[in-house]
């Protein structure tokens, strides 16, 4: 039998969803129930009437479908999965920086752990944080831990922005001159670029978008070339998606490591020893909870 089908058995015994990232690799995005952005799985996961949630992404993914999930048994198949952007702020360092502001709401961006997200006023994803940012009624705000979402959000509001000094390294590394190149070996291709890119990036995008917008935009766009800003997973669902379009890297830096640690033999040792378990305290998973359902209750007032 199969890997493949050695997984699917032990997920139809175990009454498993499997999960993926937008950014696995393509093994395993090929393999899972669904794939999407973090957020999206965690929410969709939470929805289903399965007992186990395999996650194959990185460990505060895991930590969001726990925290949307309390009942449920979320694996990871690798624990080292980690996130370089959501190690660059701590629990402690943020009530460092809050007590150092005067009194103002924290928006703290979903890629980050549990136990920020429980200090936090509300989260954000990459897809919303203009709204986020706009619906908070006060003249200041503190923004976590992504310093280029928030410097894309300031663009779109009038209130002060306090930024974290983290980033995502995979779009971090992306630089103008990158695009230049891209732009010069494809031409006739359009640029997208995820908000987690540096300014100087954003400034010269012809479009920038989540993943998911990305996803939606090619969809809909009447373009038959594009160059993906994003990290180098997306083009697998963008060129599966999309058989009649091509798609090129910005960069072929734009790598995560830590997206490529899970391989099929780690999801199927997971589900044979229903290890490693990632489970988020009760004292940490209600108050970030909190900060979370603020951001769904909020994008269902939109609708």
């Amino acid at each position: 039998m199969s890997i493949q089908n050695q997984i699917k058995a032990l997920l139809k015994e175990r009454n498993a969803v499997m999960l993926a990232h937008n950014y696995q690799p393509p093994a395993i995005q090929d393999l899972a129930d669904m794939c999407g952005d973090s957020l999206e799985l965690s929410i969709k996961a939470a929805q289903t009437d399965a007992d186990v949630i395999v996650f194959c992404g990185v460990h505060f993914m895991a930590e969001t479908a726990s925290i949307l999930s309390p009942g449920k048994t979320v694996l990871l198949p690798r624990l080292d999965a980690g996130c370089l952007m959501a190690d660059m702020i701590e629990p402690e360092a943020l009530q460092v920086k809050k007590a150092n502001l005067p009194p103002m709401p924290v928006i703290t961006y979903v890629n980050s752990t549990a136990a920020v997200k429980a200090l936090s006023t509300i989260c954000c994803t990459s897809a919303n944080v203009v709204d986020v940012v706009n619906s908070i009624d006060a003249p200041e705000v503190l923004m976590t831990p992504d310093r280029n979402l928030a410097m894309y959000a300031a663009r779109y509001t009038d209130k002060q922005l306090h930024l974290w000094d983290g980033y995502c390294p995979s779009h971090e590394w992306l630089k103008a001159a990158d695009v230049q190149a891209a732009r010069a070996a494809h031409p006739d291709a359009q640029f997208i670029a995820h908000p987690e890119c540096r300014p100087e990036i954003i400034d010269i995008a012809d479009v920038v978008a989540s993943t998911s917008g990305m996803l939606r935009h090619v969809a809909a766009s009447n373009r038959k070339a594009f160059i993906i800003g994003t990290e180098v997973g997306l083009l697998h669902p963008l060129r599966k998606q999309n058989p009649d379009k091509v798609f090129y890297p910005a960069s072929e830096k734009m790598t995560c490591k830590n997206m490529k640690k899970i391989g099929l033999e780690d999801v199927l040792k997971s589900l044979e020893s229903m290890t490693p378990e990632v489970k988020v305290p009760e004292e940490t998973r209600v108050p970030a909870l909190n900060a979370v359902q603020a951001m769904v209750d909020l994008a269902l007032q939109k609708k």
